[in-house]
């Protein structure tokens, strides 16, 4: 699947090219360079493109940095740069796994938590770890807090 994703890379940087996009053809090229930065980085321990975790966590992360960005130029009363931080956000989510909805996350902790036979906060840890297997889908930051309440801490 990661060739999946890099394919859809390549083939979006190909139409915002020929559309002559250029603020996605930017964020399409920057996604790219911090990708092969990502492989690049991988390579000593024996890997030579990242698996497709990897490349979501890679789009997460970028995401996570532009938000940040948005919040700070606005403070800063930089409107033209936070729009310029929220078209970025936006081609980047057109490539993230579609998020589970806050039913759906709470269901998945729900079920985690019967699977696990979690008891308490101590067994936190064997609850997110069933979660993981959700993949891109959820996101671990909100699930986090549902789970410490639901196991009483």
């Amino acid at each position: 699947m990661a060739d999946d994703l890099r394919s859809r890379f390549n083939a979006a940087l190909k139409e915002a090219m020929l559309a002559k996009d250029t603020a996605r053809t930017s964020t399409v090229r920057m996604i790219l360079a911090k990708l092969k930065d990502v492989d690049i980085a991988a390579r000593p321990s024996g890997v030579d493109k990242v698996p497709d975790e990897q490349v979501v966590a890679m789009l997460r992360s970028m995401q996570k940095s532009r938000r940040e960005s948005v919040d700070l130029y606005r403070q800063g009363g930089r409107e033209e740069l936070a729009a310029k931080e929220e078209a970025e956000i936006a081609v980047i989510e057109s490539f993230l796994p579609q998020q589970m909805d806050e039913a759906a996350i709470a269901a998945a902790v729900d079920a985690a938590i019967a699977e696990t036979g979690a008891a308490s906060v101590k067994d936190m840890g064997k609850v997110m770890a069933v979660l993981r297997k959700h993949g891109g889908a959820l996101d671990m930051a909100k699930a986090n807090p549902l789970v410490k309440a639901k196991l009483g801490g």
